[in-house]
């Protein structure tokens, strides 16, 4: 009986609470209190007040003194509460992503990480992630008469899409490639399949359509994670050779911008986490990655985080020349087909 309870305080919660003091003992030390990471309750965010996959971590209960609790809840993508409203109020506050948050008059603010949205008491509002990637944020829910949250009927795709046509019928957004990503086309193809001769003559042009001695590098070194060191050497050696003959015939050739390090906040697997799930539309898994973690484990540390982290080259830029370079190779198809997708999104 005692574990029923609990869980239908959890339900009640939800966001941002536990049942608010009722767990504070009442001759509780003057000191400060410790709650450790995972002491507290974590679960799904249940069918009926969320629509996608929500996951609810709690981080602090209400007191005697401080009327509010704590509670990190990630969305994933498409996901969001239904709509609802908190007695006292609450804060949200972005840690990773990007919130949508809607109000019965149908305006939608997005605010992203490390920005702060209050939800004044008694007004009806839903949040939730992004269509294409998931989100993260730390909600601090007042409770007022041991009440922080009433729920109501779940956000329809409509209100979530904020009146804009339904995303299935929605035309596709199609852009012309710039002569600079058209440059990354060739140089990717012919890097990938080792014809120099070939690559000579699209270096000159990609560096004729304004790509950066930088930019054609980094296509080079982003490529040897999908078709080897060999290649990509090869492709850096016949670079070398063709500024060597421009500069030989007085022309030089812009630098362009370096490498920067990566964010110091976060490890390489982190950043690799959120690049490839940002790319994806969605945390990857699957047979093949249960089978042998360690191969997406890598594929996130490295080339999500390590090699996409460098910046210089931009995430569909980076996607461009994989196309291209994989589009090239035999035997692939799998790996084609999952990147067009991505260059898609």
């Amino acid at each position: 009986m005692p574990g029923k309870k609990r869980s239908l305080c959890s339900l009640l919660a939800l966001l941002s609470s536990t049942c608010t003091q009722a767990g504070v003992a009442a001759d509780a030390p003057a000191g400060q209190t410790l709650y450790p990471a995972g002491s507290q309750q974590s679960f799904k965010g249940p069918e009926a007040y969320f629509t996608g996959e929500v996951q609810v971590d709690l981080l602090f209960p209400g007191n005697e003194t401080a009327h509010y609790s704590g509670a990190y809840v990630t969305f994933q993508p498409g996901a969001r509460t239904a709509w609802h409203l908190h007695p006292a109020g609450q804060h949200m506050i972005v840690t990773s992503g990007v919130a949508l948050t809607g109000t019965r008059d149908g305006n939608i603010i997005k605010f992203k990480e490390g920005e702060t949205v209050w939800c004044p008491p008694n007004l009806d509002h839903w949040h939730g992630a992004t269509p294409n990637a998931p989100m993260t944020h730390l909600v601090i829910t007042g409770s007022l008469d041991d009440k922080n949250v009433i729920w109501k009927e779940k956000v329809s795709d409509a209100e979530y899409d904020g009146g804009k046509p339904p995303r299935t019928k929605a035309m596709p957004d199609v852009q012309v490639l710039t002569p600079k990503q058209q440059g990354i086309i060739p140089i990717a193809a012919f890097t990938a399949n080792g014809d120099q001769a070939s690559l000579k003559t699209a270096l000159q042009a990609g560096l004729e359509a304004g790509l950066t001695v930088n930019d054609i590098k980094e296509i080079q070194i982003h490529l040897y994670a999908y078709v080897g060191f060999p290649r990509a050497l090869n492709g850096l050696a016949t670079l070398m050779s063709v500024l060597e003959e421009r500069k030989a015939k007085g022309i030089t050739d812009p630098i362009g911008a370096e490498a920067h390090p990566l964010p110091a906040d976060k490890s390489s697997l982190e950043l690799g986490k959120a690049v490839q799930t940002q790319l994806v539309g969605k945390p990857v898994s699957g047979p093949l990655f249960d089978f042998a973690p360690a191969i997406n484990q890598l594929l996130q540390s490295h080339l999500f985080g390590d090699l996409f982290g460098r910046g210089i080259l931009d995430y569909p830029d980076r996607e461009i020349a994989t196309v291209s370079a994989l589009a090239s190779l035999d035997g692939v198809d799998s790996q084609l087909k999952a990147h067009m997708g991505i260059a898609r999104n």
